[in-house]
């Protein structure tokens, strides 16, 4: 590695790695702290933010798929921070709302990482913040992972889908 390129591939690595560990060390102390996940979280931070909501507009809220959070909400649920009730104007709608329990722990939760980047990129200078956006999505582009679909949440994938 690097001696012709001044080590920039290296630096480059050792800073994706820390982005990489920081999201994983994020993740485990809320399982630890909350008994959570990240999805799970994002999930009660929404429904706080929200009278009641459909599955459907939870799921484009934490930008994940309808399946995905459908499992979210049954775990959620069988933990007693989420209920399922039926609309009294239309039986077919299905309303999530977020029980006390949900809403005490979000009250507890340390912030989102997502929420962390994005009020302290909002105190950088738009050129900083343009400056950065566009290297980060070349080094998608050097690492050929245009295609890889991603939501702006941070969180492990592993923490996504069936296991999450």
């Amino acid at each position: 590695m690097g001696k012709k390129n001044n080590g920039y591939d290296y630096r480059v690595l050792c800073a994706l790695r820390r982005v990489i560990r920081s999201v994983d060390i994020y993740s485990k102390k809320l399982n630890t702290e909350l008994g959570l996940t990240t999805p799970q979280l994002l999930c009660l931070h929404a429904l706080a933010n929200s009278e009641c909501m459909i599955l459907s507009d939870l799921a484009k809220e934490i930008n994940l798929g309808v399946s995905t959070v459908n499992g979210i909400v049954d775990r959620l649920e069988a933990k007693q921070l989420v209920t399922r009730k039926r609309s009294a104007e239309d039986r077919r709608r299905v309303e999530l709302e977020i029980t006390s329990c949900g809403k005490q722990i979000v009250l507890k939760s340390p912030s989102l990482l997502q929420d962390k980047l994005s009020a302290s990129l909002s105190r950088l200078p738009e050129s900083d913040q343009l400056a950065i956006t566009e290297s980060l999505e070349l080094v998608v582009k050097l690492m050929e992972a245009e295609k890889v679909d991603a939501s702006p949440n941070l969180f492990p994938s592993e923490q996504v889908g069936n296991n999450e």
